[in-house]
């Protein structure tokens, strides 16, 4: 694990990033391994598994927190997602395979963050959406 848990609340098992590979000022650029072992694989198309879309996107969502806690003071804050617009699944991710994530930042308005994401398998593009995430106070 990197220091990049410091800005999200995100942790195992629930968390879908590995590590963060390349960042610019408008651009973060993470990994994650698709463990085999991972539990929802016995139950997400047996005898030929696929990861569920929706934790593709969780992956892509996890890169853009992180993002927004490198760019926006987060103290006492947590990312929680507002809207998704546009998803497009285009690729199977499998069991073992690695995901290449890239979250690109549109604009900050205040602590609400406009964003587009992509997870992509062998160069080959799986999930690609826009997205909204808002730093909201953390309740106890």
């Amino acid at each position: 694990m990197q220091d990049f848990l410091q800005y999200i609340p995100h942790r195992p098992p629930f968390l879908f990033v590995d590590r963060v590979l390349e960042e610019t000022d408008t651009t973060l650029k993470a990994e994650k391994t698709i463990d085999p072992k991972e539990p929802f694989f016995e139950g997400h198309y047996p005898g030929q598994p696929i990861m569920p879309g929706v934790l593709i996107c969780e992956s892509i969502f996890q890169t853009g927190a992180i993002m927004m806690g490198k760019r926006i003071a987060n103290e006492g804050r947590i990312p929680v997602l507002t809207r998704v617009n546009n998803i497009k699944f285009k690729h199977a991710v499998h069991p073992g395979d690695t995901m290449q994530i890239e979250v690109t930042l549109k604009d900050i308005v205040s602590s609400a963050a406009y964003m587009t994401g992509k997870a992509m398998v062998g160069g080959k593009t799986a999930v690609s959406l826009e997205f909204t995430a808002m730093l909201v106070e953390e309740t106890k």
